[in-house]
């Protein structure tokens, strides 16, 4: 099969590299097992290990075995190592940064990206956003979101806008509302919400 470059950083082989990158080097304190690696990024588990061997033997990651297991995660001390987390932050960063943040949020139903970061990351060519759209399906507090925006927008070093819709307005095909409409007309990212709470 062959495997796309990065349209959200072309110096990468792929999108899954950029993904696995962003999904360790954003919690670099989490030691995460291969298998969990490859479900998160939503690969198959011979993708992950390959990739994660080429980190591991370029110094960018270190392992560990825990009987059957392999945990990985950045190697800190590595030179390339803050310079990455910042590349991987403003390419690759969106996803598992809003994921890890709505995963907390009493209310949140469904969560997307859409707009340019989400056309980029599905290999629609252009520019490099310049912020991250986000629509949350559900009834969350207001406040809660803006805090979230606000975080995401310090560690992801540009604009977080997050907007929400209730799920009825949503799941109603017959809705004329025109945002809605132009959203649901480009492309979209849906965000895996983990231990969301509705």
């Amino acid at each position: 099969m062959k495997v796309s470059a990065s349209s959200l950083l072309p110096i990468l082989r792929s999108d899954t590299v950029g993904d696995i990158l962003a999904h360790l080097f954003l919690a670099p304190d989490e030691h995460v097992t291969l298998s969990d690696l490859a479900v998160a990024v939503e690969t198959s588990l011979p993708t992950a290990v390959r990739e994660v061997d080429r980190m591991v033997a370029a110094g960018l990651l270190v392992e560990e075995r825990v009987g059957r297991a392999r945990r990985v995660w950045p190697n800190q001390e590595s030179p390339l190592y803050r310079p990455l987390a910042e590349l991987v932050a403003l390419t690759y960063g969106p996803k598992p940064v809003l994921e890890r943040a709505l995963a907390a949020v009493y209310g949140v139903e469904r969560a997307f990206i859409y707009g340019s970061w989400a056309a980029r990351y599905l290999g629609e060519p252009g520019d490099a956003p310049n912020d991250v759209d986000v629509l949350v399906v559900g009834e969350p507090d207001a406040d809660e979101l803006f805090a979230i925006a606000d975080e995401a927008r310090a560690s992801l070093r540009r604009e977080v806008n997050i907007q929400s819709v209730r799920p009825a307005v949503w799941h109603n095909p017959a809705s004329k509302d025109a945002f809605l409409a132009h959203v649901r007309s480009r492309p979209l990212v849906e965000l895996t919400i983990k231990g969301a709470r509705s």
